[in-house]
């Protein structure tokens, strides 16, 4: 029993590992009323089936690619054990979103440590309600007012943090002042931000941060960029896109780094380093490189401990 100690619950997306997963993964998304934000359950439901039905076949093809899974769950699982490793008086547990495991697996693994605090740690940078709110209100239900709950603030402004995405930039290339850097954010519905949605905002921020950052220490890319990836369906999304930034770097080079993303999932293993990697090299960039996240890297976890007051 751990009574008087504190249980840390990483909180993220989920990723399938399987076909049917993925099934899961996309019916359980569509019908998150804040992704997508129609009043009526029903009329969600029957959106979130036909958006399933339709896309789960195309979609497996490209996690076929990668392999046949999300590298998020082993790469999240690693990141739990090493913190555990770590911490003596902290028990260090995940709660997925869409997939396996969820809040209530968390909650029966906290429950059975006799643990009654619990910290939070949405592993979004910048806050979305289509991501943070999403997966803290989801772990708040099935918690049931049952913990003191401690939810941490979007990190995007954290120095150590931003250390580490500078440092994978400059080891990506031999020389930055020869690629066009583009961060590029996962896409979001205009109308969701429209709504209130300060993601923009605070992805914009972001990219002045690091920029001011690579500055100060020497290092000037050819340019530095912000797209969004992974637009889906009709509306209009956030500009501009990756794929419309692209066609600005014929016969140069490009450097990728997934600002939105703290754990390597199919959003950057297919589309950013097979399919944007494709349009990138039909459109004539000369040389296309995508940057790793920071994963379940030792200096993550030292940020970790800072962002709980380790």
């Amino acid at each position: 029993m751990m009574k008087n100690k504190k249980a840390l619950v990483l909180l993220n997306m989920g990723g399938p590992r399987t076909k049917d997963e993925l099934k899961m993964f996309l019916t359980n998304m569509f019908n998150d009323k804040n992704i997508i934000t129609v009043k009526s359950s029903l009329l969600r439901k029957m959106i979130a089936f036909f958006i399933t039905t339709s896309r789960l076949n195309e979609a497996w093809k490209n996690y076929e690619q990668i392999g046949g899974f999300s590298p998020i769950n082993k790469t999240t699982e690693d990141l739990v054990e090493k913190l555990n490793n770590n911490f003596d008086d902290i028990y260090v547990t995940q709660a997925m979103r869409y997939t396996p495991p969820f809040a209530t697996t968390a909650i029966n693994e906290i429950k059975k440590q006799g643990i009654k605090d619990v910290v939070l740690l949405p592993l979004y940078p910048q806050y979305s309600t289509t991501t943070t709110k999403s997966s803290v209100e989801d772990f708040y239900e099935a918690a049931k007012g049952e913990f003191n709950i401690e939810v941490i603030e979007p990190f995007y402004k954290n120095d150590s943090f931003n250390e580490i995405v500078v440092n994978e930039l400059v080891s990506k290339v031999e020389d930055v002042s020869e690629y066009n850097l583009i961060f590029s954010a996962h896409g979001l519905p205009q109308k969701i931000v429209d709504a209130g949605d300060v993601y923009e905002k605070h992805v914009n921020e972001h990219v002045d941060i690091l920029s001011k950052k690579l500055k100060s220490k020497g290092y000037d890319f050819k340019s530095i960029n912000l797209a969004y990836q992974s637009k889906v369906g009709p509306m209009k999304w956030l500009e501009p896109s990756l794929d419309d930034m692209l066609k600005n770097f014929k016969n140069q080079k490009v450097l990728i780094y997934p600002i939105a993303f703290i754990i390597d999932n199919s959003e950057t293993d297919f589309e950013l380093s097979i399919e944007y990697k494709e349009i990138a090299q039909e459109l004539g960039v000369s040389d296309y490189k995508v940057c790793k996240c920071v994963n379940d890297s030792e200096e993550f976890q030292n940020t970790i401990k800072q962002l709980i007051g380790k």
